[in-house]
């Protein structure tokens, strides 16, 4: 039998076995699907002896590095799960504005040390989301307008194939493989083990404004953020969240809240980036009004994690759309009228018009990203379960006919089958699988179309 790494693996059955799994998951929905083995490796002898494993007994493979799916993709029935969360170094050159960078480093973590040294990359935006999924699936993050996905700043990659070898993949270097690497997400066919990351200088401003809206006035902002769409700063952030509440700025009723980062050279740019909120037609009936106040990307960690508590469950689903105002709002008023209680919320985001991307297995978006959050503390009330999972779901899927796919950063691949990627790259992805994972050792997407 194939040695797995002393102490840092576990069959099912094994005590220990339901901690590790679970313990993979960083909300308290954990589907009742179950790895034959999880090996938490340390270094890449021990996902290779994991690779090793699977292919002796006949197991497919899955990866997690900071389990913030969402839908929990890495957890499989009868596979062996590689847990690389371990492989956390970053080795960062300023000089050369470049970074090495493994799966398991926490996203804010490496935002934190690079801002420490006066660098940026558009990293995401939740803390305990760890760089591995995140690249992988494209990498929506921090002024990800001006600098794109995230993916299109991965330069390169190291990765073990399903054969076990080691090799280091780039544009000119197992060049179909680093492709499929800036996209294919979960559903990639190989375990990273360090990303290259190219750099950016910090911004030396960090800006918002913030307007709150009664849902009363859904039909006016939407329409208007609609409207605008071409003419955002691409240093600013539009979001609108509605929620039943915002706890922390004291507010109790549901809400459509506008908090924008832009970042820039200066305060004075910041604000005059900003100053399209404000024309908004009914801004004066705003229940807060702040035009603009200096902020920093700590305090955004700190905000956007008030709405992704670890003690409740969550399920998901999002979409990309061009679609007019006129044909979203119906679907928007049903999703305002059956929001459940806060953290759950649903995210409006204004992403285009997009500009030409790099060519890689990332190839779907559009001017509006929609995206729901359900959420809900079983601890409250064990009816919530059912009263709210089926919520994300179900309006999206009642929208589906307006969208031109799905992100895989918010996927709910398992419960609504839906498009992540254009259907050449699709096909494309296909045939490097057949090059680099001919017998499938690795699990694909689930719920593909």
């Amino acid at each position: 039998m194939t040695a797995l790494p002393a102490g840092r693996h576990w069959f099912r059955g094994d005590d220990g076995y339901e901690a590790a799994r679970r313990g993979s998951v960083w909300h308290q929905r954990v589907p009742e699907r179950y790895p034959e083995v999880i090996v938490q490796a340390a270094d890449t002898d021990d996902i290779k002896a994991g690779l090793r494993y699977a292919k002796a007994n006949g197991h497919k493979v899955n990866i997690v590095s900071g389990g913030h799916s969402f839908a929990a993709s890495h957890l499989r029935n009868g596979s062996v799960l590689l847990d690389v969360s371990r492989l956390d170094h970053a080795r960062i050159d300023a000089e050369s504005k470049t970074a090495v960078v493994g799966p398991g480093k926490g996203g804010s973590v490496l935002m934190a040390d690079l801002q420490a040294q006066n660098l940026f990359f558009p990293g995401g935006h939740c803390k305990g989301v760890c760089v591995g999924g995140y690249l992988l699936q494209g990498g929506y993050g921090w002024n990800s307008r001006v600098y794109g996905p995230a993916c299109e700043s991965v330069i390169g990659l190291d990765v073990i194939t399903a054969d076990g070898e080691q090799i280091h993949c780039d544009a000119d270097h197992h060049p179909d493989l680093y492709w499929a690497a800036r996209g294919a997400g979960p559903g990639f066919f190989g375990v990273v083990t360090s990303f290259y990351l190219k750099l950016y200088p910090r911004p030396a401003a960090c800006g918002t404004s913030v307007y709150l809206y009664p849902f009363e006035l859904a039909e006016e902002v939407f329409t208007w953020a609609r409207a605008i769409s071409a003419d955002v700063d691409p240093r600013v952030e539009l979001q609108a969240v509605a929620s039943r509440g915002e706890p922390n700025m004291g507010i109790d009723v549901p809400v459509i809240s506008f908090a924008s980062p832009a970042f820039a050279d200066s305060d004075e740019e910041a604000a005059k980036a900003l100053a399209l909120f404000g024309t908004c037609p009914v801004a004066d009936q705003a229940i807060i009004k702040i035009p603009y106040m200096p902020t920093d990307l700590p305090s955004w960690y700190d905000i956007a994690m008030t709405h992704y508590l670890s003690d409740h469950h969550y399920a998901v689903d999002n979409m990309w759309t061009s679609a007019s105002a006129a044909e979203l709002l119906p679907g928007i008023r049903t999703i305002l009228d059956t929001l459940p209680p806060h953290p759950a919320h649903f995210l409006w985001l204004n992403w285009g018009p997009c500009p030409p991307r790099q060519d890689m297995a990332y190839s779907i978006e559009a001017d509006i990203y929609l995206a729901l959050y359900g959420s809900w503390n079983d601890a409250t009330d064990p009816a919530d379960s059912a009263r709210y999972a089926d919520w994300a779901r179900s309006n999206m899927e009642a929208m589906s006919h307006l969208a031109t796919g799905i992100q895989l950063a918010d996927e709910n691949l398992a419960q609504r089958p839906a498009r992540f990627a254009s259907d050449a790259a699709m096909a494309k992805l296909d045939r490097v699988r057949d090059q680099y994972d001919p017998d499938e050792l690795f699990n694909s997407w689930m719920g593909r179309l």
